[in-house]
């Protein structure tokens, strides 16, 4: 037998109200239907649930017993039903945002809480292959990443551009030029991000516009590890030229001599219908 929402809600209703007649009416069924759910229980499971007291159904201790499980099921179910027709929503609902950068998506989702206080918001940070992957698997509603190429299962919008720019350590005898070329870089230890990150891409495609080949004197999976490798004076690095606003310790200098800009884009699987992530896209202007 497949016990039903309805039977237990029927039971539950017999038992606060004493007969199958005024359950029938606050439940909107008829009458038959009521009486229907509960031989149904009865007969299905072997169980005795109600006795006759002076006209009235009474439950017997075990029915009390299922019928405050039946509470708690049924408790459960409404918050569940609650949960997916709020996911979405401005009032109460809740937006998961994939960040490659601090920044700017971080004043993005900032304006976000501004304008909606009440959707509640998560934030996952990582690699441009780790939000990507996110986004398409829907762990997360919407990403923010560099370069990321027109595709028709996104919905996209561009939010700014941005460059990657060197960062050395305040000392260092590059820190004083206002931008290198690729061959001034050679000579000095370079700290490079894996493979996966936005950044290496635009970094690896700038050395090749120069036909150069640089060895990495240090490889980093994280944009902090290079912060503080380059702040503890191991080498040079490449960042997002907006991807923080931390500035202790290092300088950054701008890359001449090939492309090194890239759009900043909103993106999320274009199938994807959310009051939220309109609201999303809106604020980016």
């Amino acid at each position: 037998m497949t016990l039903s929402l309805t039977a237990l809600q029927a039971l539950r209703t017999v038992a606060d109200t004493g007969s199958f007649a005024a359950a029938a009416r606050v439940m909107g069924l008829s009458q038959p239907g009521v009486s229907q759910h509960i031989r149904s229980l009865e007969k299905g499971y072997a169980v005795h649930l109600f006795t006759r007291s002076n006209g009235r159904l009474v439950a017997t201790p075990f029915c009390e017993r299922v019928c405050d499980a039946a509470e708690r099921v049924l408790q459960e179910h409404g918050a569940l039903e609650r949960m997916l027709r709020n996911h979405g929503s401005l009032d109460r609902g809740e937006l998961s945002v994939g960040l490659g950068n601090a920044m700017p998506g971080m004043s993005l989702i900032a304006a976000f809480n501004r304008n909606y206080p009440e959707t509640r918001l998560t934030v996952i940070t990582g690699s441009f292959q780790k939000i990507m992957r996110a986004v398409l698997e829907h762990s997360v509603d919407v990403g923010i990443l560099p370069d990321i190429p027109r595709d028709p299962r996104f919905r996209r919008k561009v939010l700014m551009s941005n460059r990657v720019v060197a960062i050395a350590p305040d000392d260092h005898p590059l820190a004083r030029l206002s931008e290198v070329t690729g061959a001034q870089l050679l000579p000095h230890r370079l700290i490079f991000r894996s493979e996966g990150s936005s950044t290496q891409r635009v970094v690896d495609r700038y050395f090749r516009a120069q036909g150069l080949e640089p060895t990495p004197f240090l490889t980093l999976d994280t944009r902090d590890g290079v912060f503080e490798a380059v702040a503890n004076g191991m080498g040079i690095g490449f960042v997002w030229k907006t991807s923080t606003s931390r500035a202790d310790d290092v300088c950054q200098i701008d890359l001449s001599g090939g492309a090194t800009t890239s759009d900043e884009v909103i993106f999320a699987p274009a199938d994807r219908k959310m009051q939220t992530l309109d609201a999303f896209f809106s604020l980016a202007g």
